[in-house]
């Protein structure tokens, strides 16, 4: 099978290169913006949308252009890629997979990409990377780099310049070291709970730096916009962000792979993130209720990275074999794992479980992790989800396979 990975280093470039890469990614940014508005433009006129290869016949117009002529400065494929970049942005709005593509703003994801491998030249002997018109730079390279170079892409955060290099190569077919399955209801109090009793501790990133940035926000809100004061204290808070950034980032990374290291199928729910985290405001005509208590919710849902750590255990587990079952959310916490009776009375508290029907009790999160096992051998054994009740008990820490019977 084929494996295509991405490997992310710190860059050590020069004044100079610097300045370069500076005014690459500004030049993606003006084309990305000036293509967006002339598909506006052309929508609002009544005509078709304008793909790739016309739109790339009005970058050479841009390119040759008295108006722009500092866009020969920056290399020809990163431009190129920027308006595929607006093509497929404009794709996933029509799938309705994301929101209307929005203008870019300058010092927001600055980034450009070379998508011509044989235009990169990679030493991992010394440390450094060739890419056109930027040359030879330094490298922080905290691993080797495997497989062939597919595209290399240079992006700035908290004030510091990396590079993403893609590479593919052709692995054996995987076989999982585990044979166990799992499932794992994610929550705030507790991040995962597994299904054989044991949970995972939130780190709650973002809650422990918020007090010292809002400080650092108020500050910079006193100083004079684009001033050199107000540069430093922009800074200040960029550190704080990309470091409750990295914080989460590795902690989601180490439990993924511990999860997918051990169990060959991890069964989880389907949440739908961007519903659950939704403000409840309201307008002005039709005001919202419990506003505050619904944005610290909010706060809490976010900053545990629930979507994210579901996007590793999926590629990690195909990389190392295993699967990843993903089935409905409805109701695992109010349904009783000992005799199916699903109710609101059964959870009176966020923590505790006590059925009304057989006075089963036990940890909520805990019944929701068994209850998303079970609906995962349930799909497991029927290809869907059955139904009707199970034919075999099982105490809430058990985690062994057995036979389930579909309706």
């Amino acid at each position: 099978m084929k494996r295509q990975q991405a490997y992310k280093f710190e860059l050590r470039p020069d004044g100079q290169q610097q300045r370069d890469m500076r005014r690459f990614a500004g030049s993606c940014r003006f084309v990305y913006n000036k293509a967006l508005a002339l598909q506006k433009d052309n929508h609002e006129a009544g005509n078709k949308f304008i793909g790739y290869v016309a739109m790339a016949k009005h970058l050479t117009a841009w390119r040759n252009g008295s108006e722009t002529p500092w866009l020969k400065d920056a290399p020809c494929h990163p431009l190129q890629h920027a308006l595929k970049d607006l093509e497929k942005a404009y794709k996933n709005f029509f799938a309705k997979r994301a929101d209307f593509p929005r203008f870019k703003k300058k010092g927001s994801g600055d980034s450009f990409r070379y998508p011509d491998p044989k235009q990169i030249k990679l030493d991992q002997a010394n440390n450094r990377i060739f890419l056109p018109k930027l040359g030879w730079m330094r490298m922080r390279l905290s691993r080797d780099v495997l497989g062939e170079l597919r595209n290399a892409t240079v992006s700035q955060s908290g004030g510091k310049w990396f590079v993403a290099i893609q590479t593919e190569r052709e692995i054996a077919e995987p076989a999982h070291p585990s044979t166990s399955i799992i499932g794992i209801d994610v929550g705030i109090t507790r991040f995962a709970t597994l299904s054989d009793g044991s949970y995972i501790v939130p780190l709650n990133t973002f809650r422990k730096h918020q007090q010292r940035l809002a400080r650092y926000q108020r500050a910079m809100s006193r100083k004079t916009k684009f001033s050199s004061n107000w540069k430093k204290a922009k800074a200040r808070v960029q550190k704080i962000h990309t470091r409750i950034a990295n914080v989460r980032r590795d902690f989601l990374h180490k439990t993924s792979t511990t999860i997918s290291q051990n169990h060959a199928i991890v069964c989880i729910e389907d949440l739908q993130v961007r519903n659950m985290s939704k403000s409840s405001a309201g307008s002005s005509d039709s005001p919202g209720r419990n506003v505050k208590a619904k944005s610290g919710l909010n706060k809490s849902i976010l900053d545990q990275g629930w979507f994210e750590f579901r996007r590793q255990l999926e590629y990690k587990q195909v990389w190392l074999g295993g699967d990843v079952l993903v089935v409905p959310a409805r109701n695992t916490s109010r349904t009783c794992p000992a005799c199916d009776h699903v109710s609101v009375e059964n959870r009176q508290t966020q923590a505790r479980f006590a059925c009304v029907d057989c006075g089963y009790e036990n940890n909520a999160d805990l019944v929701g992790a068994i209850n998303v096992l079970e609906r995962g051998y349930r799909l497991l054994a029927c290809g869907e989800l059955a139904q009707s009740g199970r034919s075999v008990k099982q105490e809430p820490a058990e985690a062994t396979m057995r036979e389930v019977t579909c309706a």
